[in-house]
C-alpha cells in the first residue's frame, strides 16, 4: 500500500466525516463514513480515528453531525442548543486524556452564542469544523518548519509512537518536523518507536535529537503522550539527548497547572490480552492499560508549535504565546 499524501486522514464530505479506519492498517486501506454523533463517538473511543489533532478534527466533525440530526427533530433553537451542549459533552468523553478534543468541541460550542436559526446554525457548525480541518495542516506545516530549526545536519532524529500525517489531518507533529527537516537536508535518518498494543509507529549514542507528539500539556509544560515517552525522555535526558514535544497550541490546556491534573485514560483489558480476537497471555493475568504517561517539564528542551519553539520557563513562554 502506497500513502497519498493528498488523502486527508480526516474529511468532511457531503454532509458526512469522511476516515481512514486505521485499526486494519497497514494490512488494509479503507475509508469510512460517520454520519451520526454517535457513530463519532465510537469512532474515537474504538480509535478507528487516533493523534490528538486528527481526534480534535473528528470532535469538530461530531458537534456538527449532531447539529444536522438535531435539526431534524427540534422548532426552538433553545432545545438545539441543549441538545447540542449534551452532544458535545458526551463526545469529550470518549478519549478524556485528548485535550485537542475538549477544545475543539468547545469551539464549535461557542458558535451557540450567535443569534440566528437553526438552519444557519447547522450551516456555521459544518463551516467552522471545515475550518479548523484546513487549519490543522497549515498549523502543522508551521510547526514542522520551526522544528526543522533544531534538527542538527546529517542528525539521527528518535520518535515516539503515532506524529506523523495520521495523527493529524495530513502533515503530522513530530514526523511534520521530520518532513520539514528532510525538504531541507535529506541526509537525516529517523529511529520510530513503536508502541502496543495498537502498534503506533514501528542505542550506542545513534540518536541527535528525540521529538514527540503530545496529547495534553499543562500549563508548566508538563506533557502527557503515549505510554513509554516519559521512559524515552528519561533515557535522553541521561545522555544529554534534546527532548522535544511538537504539538499545536490547542493541545495545551491551561487550566491545569501540571502534570499531576491530567486524567489518564485507562484502556479495555482486551487490547493487551488479544490480537484479532485470539488470546496471546493466560487468562488469569492482570492487566494495567494506561494509554499515556506524562513527561514532567525538566525533561523537556522544547515545546514546538505553530508560533515558534517554546522554552523554559514554560510557564513564562506558554503564556506569551496565548497572548500573540
Amino acid at each position: 500500500m502506497s500513502f497519498n499524501s493528498k488523502i486527508k486522514t480526516i474529511e468532511w464530505v457531503d454532509n458526512v466525516s469522511r476516515m481512514i479506519d486505521q485499526t486494519i492498517l497497514p494490512k488494509e486501506f479503507k475509508l469510512v463514513d460517520i454520519k451520526t454523533c454517535e457513530e463519532m463517538y465510537d469512532a474515537i473511543k474504538t480509535m478507528i480515528v487516533r493523534g490528538a489533532p486528527a481526534i480534535g478534527i473528528a470532535g469538530a466533525h461530531g458537534v456538527a453531525l449532531a447539529a444536522i440530526e438535531a435539526k431534524k427533530s427540534v422548532q426552538t433553537r433553545k432545545d438545539f442548543d441543549k441538545i447540542l451542549k449534551e452532544k458535545g459533552e458526551y463526545l469529550k468523553s470518549s478519549r478524556p486524556t485528548a485535550v485537542n478534543l475538549m477544545w475543539a468541541v468547545d469551539k464549535q460550542l461557542e458558535l451557540l452564542s450567535e443569534d440566528c436559526s437553526i438552519d444557519e446554525i447547522t450551516q456555521k457548525l459544518i463551516d467552522n469544523a471545515i475550518v479548523m480541518e484546513n487549519e490543522d495542516i497549515e498549523i502543522n506545516k508551521r510547526m514542522g518548519d520551526f522544528g526543522a530549526e533544531i534538527v542538527p545536519k546529517g542528525a539521527t532524529i528518535l520518535t515516539h509512537c503515532n506524529a506523523g500525517a495520521l495523527a493529524t489531518v495530513g502533515y503530522g507533529t513530530a514526523l511534520g518536523v521530520v518532513r520539514s527537516a528532510y525538504a531541507k537536508d535529506p541526509t537525516i535518518k529517523v529511529f520510530a518507536d513503536e508502541t502496543r498494543p495498537r502498534q503506533q509507529g514501528a542505542s550506542k549514542k545513534m540518536i541527535d535529537v528525540v521529538i514527540t507528539g503530545a496529547d495534553r500539556i499543562a500549563a508548566n509544560g508538563d506533557a502527557a503522550n503515549k505510554i513509554g515517552t516519559y521512559t524515552v525522555a528519561i533515557s535522553a535526558k541521561y545522555h544529554n539527548v534534546p527532548f522535544y514535544i511538537a504539538a499545536p497550541l490547542s493541545t495545551i490546556d491551561r487550566t491545569i497547572k501540571s502534570g499531576k491534573e491530567i486524567k489518564i485514560e485507562e484502556r479495555n483489558r482486551e487490547e493487551v490480552t488479544h490480537i484479532n480476537g485470539d488470546w496471546i497471555c493466560s487468562e488469569k493475568v492482570n492487566i494495567i492499560n494506561p494509554g499515556f504517561d506524562v513527561t514532567p517539564n525538566e525533561l523537556i528542551a522544547g515545546i514546538i508549535t505553530e508560533k515558534g519553539i517554546l522554552r523554559p520557563p514554560f510557564e513564562e513562554s506558554i503564556k506569551k504565546a496565548f497572548e500573540e
